[in-house]
């Protein structure tokens, strides 16, 4: 109950390709959101789902059956929108209600489905209300409860917090996290706030023109990433890229030159032919360290942030001005217009090939999730 399946999802408005061949499996129970720029097509993808969107090609089923031409309501799943929705008018008894009442249930089964509904959102004291009355949370927390009551085999969420502020969005996710855990529900949710994705998410789609990038759990994704386009999506302020020229590549990894600053050799799995070619070096801004290193830079920080617990120093690095971000103990004695020396360790490194794709980098498995190491264990 609760699975669903994607092969070869296409979706075309006249002779443009939005949707551009995905495929997909999300088991029973899974949490998994998908994530991307404007115009990735994550929500496209959502509504096509649903059976908002016609599917120009390709397959969905949900628990094997093909649902590619079944209206909505025969889907087994449940939207919730950006917008709340609400009906001003009506209580949110008969909000929540609603969706029952027009398949028209029982008296009695409706009325325990509601009362469960609100028990779970915390809303048994707020069901004579009128949206109106209600709080930015508690109206979206309406709108869940109003999909929580159809019982569906898959819940489906379009953005549902970008319209509150940042301590309710906190909060929601927290919520949010908790019912899916209560009602051991299969829940597909879009957002393009990459810290909903990391905290709720069992797995991340990361969502690039049409297509998928990469797939896999937060950790996973922040470790490591595919290539570089994934790389500097996630991560809040996004990992630095530097060009570097490959000098050789052996059983300890790849050494590169990057200019003005010397010599690294990364613990990545080589490959033939690489010598002399120019590859680019990623390192995450909080990787970065005032003392120590195997490699040190000189940036100039433009920018000073002081964040309380860190400081980020919005920075350039070399001649050519490259952008370069740096995350700081918040007590840094960063100053806007001073030069600073930070280092890196070989270790935290990522390095990419001319066409952006990662190579494999030799990270601990204690570095990553648990559910990793368990599939790494059972494989085993």
């Amino acid at each position: 109950m609760g699975q669903l399946k994607m092969t070869e999802v296409r979706k075309t408005y006249g002779t443009m390709e939005v949707i551009k061949g995905v495929s997909l499996d999300i088991a029973h129970g899974e949490f998994v959101v998908f994530v991307g720029p404007s115009g990735c097509g994550k929500s496209t993808l959502l509504r096509m789902i649903a059976g908002l969107e016609e599917i120009s090609g390709g397959e969905v089923a949900i628990d094997g059956t093909r649902v590619n031409d079944l209206p909505p309501v025969k889907r087994g799943i449940s939207m919730v929108f950006q917008s709340y929705a609400l009906y001003p008018h009506m209580s949110v008894y008969e909000n929540i209600a609603f969706p029952l009442r027009v398949s028209k249930m029982p008296k009695a089964e409706l009325d325990a489905r509601v009362r469960r509904a609100s028990s779970i959102l915390k809303l048994d004291e707020r069901l004579r209300h009128k949206p109106g009355q209600l709080s930015g949370g508690q109206r979206q927390r309406v709108a869940i409860g109003r999909s929580i009551v159809r019982d569906p085999q898959v819940f489906l969420f379009d953005e549902p917090l970008s319209n509150l502020d940042a301590a309710l969005r906190a909060e929601m996710r927290v919520e949010l996290s908790k019912l899916h855990g209560e009602l051991d529900a299969t829940m597909i949710y879009v957002t393009h706030d990459q810290v909903e994705a990391m905290t709720m998410a069992d797995r991340i789609v990361v969502l690039d023109g049409g297509r998928i990038s990469q797939v896999g759990s937060p950790l996973e994704l922040y470790h490591k990433p595919a290539n570089v386009f994934v790389a500097g999506f996630i991560g809040n302020p996004k990992m630095n890229f530097l060009p570097v020229t490959c000098l050789g590549a052996d059983a300890t990894g790849v050494t590169v030159e990057l200019p003005g600053a010397g010599r690294l050799t990364l613990p990545v799995s080589p490959r033939d032919g690489i010598a002399g070619q120019a590859l680019t070096l990623g390192i995450r801004p909080e990787h970065l360290s005032a003392e120590g290193g195997d490699l040190r830079l000189s940036l100039m920080p433009k920018v000073i942030e002081r964040l309380g617990m860190q400081t980020v120093a919005y920075a350039t690095h070399g001649e050519e001005e490259t952008a370069f971000n740096a995350i700081l103990p918040g007590s840094a004695p960063a100053r806007a217009g001073t030069p600073l020396s930070l280092g890196l360790s070989a270790a935290d490194c990522h390095l990419f090939d001319a066409e952006g794709q990662a190579f494999e980098r030799h990270v601990a498995l204690s570095a990553l999730d648990p559910a990793l190491m368990m599939a790494a264990s059972e494989a085993g």
